[in-house]
């Protein structure tokens, strides 16, 4: 049996991945848990999203539910992470 990934190994897997999608696009978190454990990464999954709320509330990514920031204290359902908006700089 493998070891768990610990919280700072999936927050970095999480901004490994993100890091590497064009802007706008987003990643699963099961993404995540299955490039950390290819067998049996459904039991990563409540981690990753314990780790994705936390890099969330520190404001290195987003959140999403139903293609919105996901309301944090409540986040229930299907997510998707992603880098944090950055408007345009206006001329």
């Amino acid at each position: 049996m493998t070891a768990r990934p610990d919280r700072q190994a999936i927050q970095a897997e999480i901004l490994r991945q993100i890091a590497a999608l064009p802007p706008g696009k987003s990643i699963s978190p099961s993404d995540v848990a299955k490039a950390l454990q290819p067998e049996g990464w459904q039991s990563l999954l409540a981690l990753v999203r314990q780790a994705a709320v936390a890099l969330a509330r520190e404001g290195k990514i987003e959140v999403l539910r139903k293609g919105k920031p996901a309301e944090l204290d409540d986040l229930r359902g299907v997510i998707r992470l992603r880098a944090p908006f950055v408007a345009p700089a206006a001329d």
